[in-house]
């Protein structure tokens, strides 16, 4: 008698029809999401090296013709036209350094930024870590407000801030556009949620050895933040770097301390729109300080935003 082989039927395959449907329309959202925000950055690259007679009619491309057109403003100064004839590429990106101190500017922007976030970095620190390990008598509440200030726009309170600068004279200096952003909630909020994550044991083993809790702070707790920290600055140097608003509140009489973003003003098109190739030019050279660190900080970036999520 002939033994009868079981045979196990196929899998069925609707599950993974279904699964591979719903990733390919996630991708398809992310990818329409990621070509809307690149197009603003396209639209300034190719601009940047075009001629203006190609950005008033949008041709060219993405490079532009790259052919010789003639400076008027070179003109008007008195130069023979053959003289003045230039190519799109090389007169915006030199104009953008001639008409303007851009490098100044740029200067004052890392200034700014790095003074902020340093500031930032000594202030969220010890408060987040009173939020997160520490026991004391109204802390829900005081985090509770942590999470309201959040709720603020700095619109807000941007007319009390300068008003009060102004009183003690600290208009178009330096800490002007430095103090009024030296506490940030926001950064004393996410490394809550960091610190949060950091096993209470390991705190324990360094005040058995006889640590402060400021020494644990900064010994203990800051080496272990560092993901969460690049992913802080990350967050407060673009958004303090491209920030026009409050500089152009503070900085009114000294051209000197203008930001980068402040220093595009120096590129303002006339009707004609002459200006808008140097102005993009400049746009471009401010931005890529930012696209590079980000990419270089890109993997730390994740992991601490991730990280600041975990229970």
């Amino acid at each position: 008698m002939t033994a009868m082989t079981h045979v196990r039927p196929l899998p069925r395959m609707e599950g993974t029809f279904r699964f591979s449907t719903t990733e390919t329309i996630k991708h398809a959202v992310l990818i329409l999401g990621a070509v809307i925000v690149l197009i603003p950055f396209y639209v300034m690259v190719s601009y940047s090296m075009k001629s203006p007679s190609e950005i008033m009619t949008n041709t060219g491309g993405l490079f532009g013709a790259q052919e010789l057109f003639r400076d008027d403003f070179c003109v008007k100064l008195g130069n023979a036209a053959e003289d003045c004839m230039v190519r799109p590429l090389i007169y915006n990106y030199t104009t953008a350094f001639e008409k303007a101190p851009l490098l100044l500017y740029l200067l004052n922007g890392v200034i700014v930024t790095l003074s902020i976030f340093a500031i930032q970095i000594v202030v969220a620190l010890p408060c987040a870590y009173a939020l997160a390990k520490l026991r004391w008598w109204g802390r829900e509440a005081v985090f509770a407000l942590v999470l309201f200030c959040l709720l603020i726009p700095v619109h807000a309170i941007a007319l009390p801030l300068y008003i009060m600068l102004s009183k003690v004279g600290l208009t178009n200096t330096y800490a002007a556009l430095i103090i009024p952003w030296t506490i940030s909630v926001f950064g004393i909020f996410l490394m809550r949620q960091f610190f949060m994550t950091v096993p209470d044991d390991l705190i324990d083993a360094a005040r058995m050895d006889g640590m402060s809790e400021y020494s644990i702070i900064w010994n203990v707790m800051l080496p272990t933040a560092i993901p969460a920290l690049l992913a802080f600055g990350i967050f407060s140097v673009v958004a303090h770097w491209n920030d026009y608003f409050w500089p152009r509140i503070v900085i009114t009489g000294n051209r000197d301390l203008f930001t980068p973003p402040l220093g595009l003003r120096e590129f303002k098109g006339d009707a004609d729109g002459d200006n808008f190739g140097p102005m993009m030019a400049t746009a471009t050279i401010i931005v890529t300080p930012l696209i590079v660190a980000f990419l270089l900080a890109q993997r730390r970036f994740i992991e601490g935003i991730t990280l600041t999520g975990m229970k």
